[in-house]
């Protein structure tokens, strides 16, 4: 079990720093994994109408965020 703070979320969210969504992979969250790594992906293909240079930082962060904070039950 994983608990905040622990030396696996600090992994995960070191992970998710390099590759949007490798640090939910790491914890075994296949499903959170492919979002984020989608969601970075359209949000980086959306800079090119303005609203992605507004979403990228906003789901990169959510992203380490998210890693970072994952409680297993």
């Amino acid at each position: 079990m994983s608990q905040q703070g622990s030396g696996g979320n600090v992994l995960a969210a070191i992970c998710s720093f390099f590759i949007p969504g490798l640090g939910q992979l790491v914890q075994g969250r296949i499903l959170a994994a492919i979002f984020f790594f989608i969601g970075l992906a359209v949000s980086w293909t959306l800079t090119w109408v303005g609203i992605g240079w507004i979403m990228v930082p906003i789901v990169y962060i959510w992203c380490i965020v998210d890693a970072a904070r994952y409680r297993s039950d």
